[in-house]
């Protein structure tokens, strides 16, 4: 887990068996939060010790708080297509929540946000946000949308306070390591790398051969987002479309071979977007 120094102060990270925990700070307006990450275990063993954790901690939590992750827990029968569906869990985890008075923020876009990968596949709500009342009422807009599922048995949840947010400097030119497994990509270089340029000197050769290099991979990068862009919108697209298909009843073998070759599309590309943070 991660957060923005230009949005805000870290002051203390605390660790436990299912969660981390963040005590942090706005820089703009002084409010100062606990964001709590947690992941829940599946197997049952573990949820005794899971919900006694979370317990504890929410105890230990003086300030406005926010606890978002995998919680491996359902909290209503409406979170599950099946019907096999066992209220212990649900019962003890809605508990807690009413203890220590916190509200669930209200998911969009989808219903469930896990699935297997079973022909007949068993979706559930197993991701979720929680908030108090305290943070609730510095952030009355706050939304939690789900994005694609793509290739993962999870969908990932996305925030959104209602602020606006601090975005960096889009203007400054940053090399991808990405670019690096385009099979042109070296030749691209050397191309503009090698035509003649004036200069008095070695340095102001240099400086202008660099100028252009970066103005031209400017371009070509801006070319090859748009297209990378549109490719991948399609695959989660046609992904999406089938997995919310699934949630209805069952795929026939065209569409699960056309959800197959989508996801498997969709990792190739993925990869290839994970070496931009590098």
């Amino acid at each position: 887990m991660g957060i923005n120094s230009a949005v805000l102060d870290l002051s203390f990270i605390a660790e436990g068996e299912f969660f981390i925990k963040f005590n942090l700070r706005n820089k703009s307006d002084d409010f100062k939060w606990i964001l709590m990450a947690v992941y829940g275990l599946a197997q049952d063993d573990f949820k005794p010790a899971f919900l006694a954790e979370l317990v504890r901690t929410c105890q230990q939590n003086p300030l406005p708080t926010l606890i978002g992750g995998d919680f491996n827990i359902m909290r209503h029968s409406k979170e599950k297509n099946k019907t096999n569906f066992n209220p212990r869990w649900p019962f003890l985890f809605n508990a807690v929540i009413d203890n220590f008075d916190l509200w669930e923020i209200e998911l969009t876009g989808r219903q469930f946000t896990w699935a297997n990968s079973l022909p007949d596949p068993t979706f559930e709500k197993l991701d979720r946000v929680l908030m108090s009342m305290e943070w609730e009422f510095k952030y009355p807009m706050v939304t939690v949308h789900e994005l694609d599922r793509g290739v993962s048995d999870h969908a990932p949840l996305l925030l959104d306070t209602g602020n606006s947010s601090f975005t960096g400097n889009s203007k400054q030119f940053k090399m991808e390591l990405s670019w690096l497994s385009h099979e042109d990509f070296r030749e691209r270089v050397a191309e503009i790398w090698n035509k003649l340029v004036n200069g008095q000197n070695t340095i102001q050769r240099w400086n202008r051969n660099m100028v252009a290099l970066r103005k031209h991979l400017r371009g070509w990068a801006k070319h090859q987002h748009g297209d990378y862009k549109i490719q991948k919108q399609n695959l989660q697209k046609m992904v999406t479309s089938l997995d919310t298909l699934a949630e209805a009843r069952v795929l026939t073998d065209d569409e699960r071979t056309q959800l197959e070759v989508a996801r498997d599309g969709l990792i190739k590309l993925l990869r290839e977007e994970e070496l931009k943070f590098y």
